[in-house]
This record gives C-alpha cells, structure tokens and sequence, in this order.
C-alpha cells in the first residue's frame, strides 16, 4: 500500500491496475492530452465501459473536491483525521 502513495509505477500490481491508474493520473495531470487510444488500453485491459465510466467519475470528482478544498484553504489530511 505504501508503494502506491509514493509511486504507483513501482508497485506490484496487475497490468490492469496499472493501466486503470496510468489512465488517472494522465486525466489528473494532463486532462487536455486525454485521446481515444486511453480509453481503448483499458478495454484491451478487460474493462467495461460501466467501470471505465466509473473510473472517470471517481477521478474527477476527487480531483473537484481538493480544488474546493485548496480554494477554501482546508487541509483534507486534518480533516478525516479528527473525525
């Protein structure tokens, strides 16, 4: 678990799960170079296009909840840990 925080690249994973979180960090990052080929890896990867769907959202809507948060100057870390 601890190698997925510091780098996912080296973690032992499988090739689909590399290829799921290949897919969010490129969409976290750069979001604007996001092309049709990222979609069709993770089909080549067994996933269905429910899950990538659901892989997306999860993503994204991360992404959108620590920009609120970095707007409004709260610290999700202190957050969860004092609840």
């Amino acid at each position: 678990m601890n190698q997925l925080k510091s780098d996912y690249t080296l973690a032992d994973i499988t090739p689909a799960q590399m290829a799921m979180l290949d897919y969010v960090a490129k969409l976290t990052e750069r979001p604007a170079d996001m092309i049709e080929s990222d979609i069709h890896r993770l089909r080549e990867m067994g996933f269905k296009d429910r899950a990538i769907l659901d892989i997306n959202q999860i993503a994204a809507y991360y992404a959108y909840v620590n920009r609120i948060a970095d707007g409004l100057g709260v610290d999700l870390e202190d957050f969860w840990n004092n609840k």
